[in-house]
């Protein structure tokens, strides 16, 4: 298949290009900076391009399979870039015609397990409270995304790890897995891989978690 993968220099971006790379599918990675991306090998092409402007952006998606994102906040300071770069891979896809858009966002964002106890509602509150401004540039993020006319997919990791790839874990469509505190980054990006071909999970909210 051929893949356009954005945020492709961040920890999830990086495994989605690599494990994509592995399993013999042609790789687009958008990039601002190409030095920050260590990930080689046949069947990658590298972009560098201005995500302020979705006519650079177009020729990037044109034609593909599939996108896949993990654009986001790394820090506090930086709330509001998910929604706004989003945005603009959005506006590129629909004036190209991609459909299948698969996006990182976070579970705080998605509904609560119902089987979770007090200590999960509790830290999961309090993660809330802290990292309110990355939620909801999360949330207008989602809206957009549920707005547009694309096949979407959004997932929403717990707390993030670097961890080797399993495939040990658990997703829940539509909703989230009950107790599910931390997951590898490496294991999100082998989710969105697997969700890529997965019907059931277009147009919805995919929790994962170990």
């Amino acid at each position: 298949m051929r893949f356009t993968v954005f945020g492709a220099t961040g920890g999830i971006g990086q495994e989605i290009v690599r494990q994509a790379l592995q399993a013999g599918h042609q790789v687009t990675a958008v990039v601002r900076d190409p030095a920050r991306l260590s990930v080689t090998g046949r069947g990658l092409e590298v972009v560098r391009a201005d995500l302020a402007d979705p006519e650079t952006v177009r020729p990037a998606v044109a034609g593909r399979d599939a996108v896949l994102s993990g654009l986001g906040a790394r820090s506090r300071r930086d709330a509001g870039v998910a929604a706004r770069l989003t945005r603009t891979v959005l506006d590129a896809m629909e004036a190209e015609g991609t459909r299948r858009l698969l996006v990182v966002s976070a579970a705080p964002v998605g509904p609560e397990p119902r089987e979770d106890g007090p200590f999960d509602r509790a830290v999961r509150g309090i993660v809330s409270a802290v990292l309110k401004d990355i939620y909801a540039d999360l949330r207008e993020m989602e809206a957009g995304i549920a707005r547009s006319a694309t096949d979407w997919t959004v997932v929403r990791p717990p707390r993030l790890r670097n961890k080797p790839v399993s495939g040990a874990y658990r997703r829940v469509v539509g909703g989230f897995p009950a107790k599910g505190r931390f997951i590898g980054r490496a294991d999100v990006a082998h989710a969105m891989l697997a969700m890529v071909g997965d019907p059931a999970t277009v147009k919805q909210g995919v929790g994962v978690a170990y």
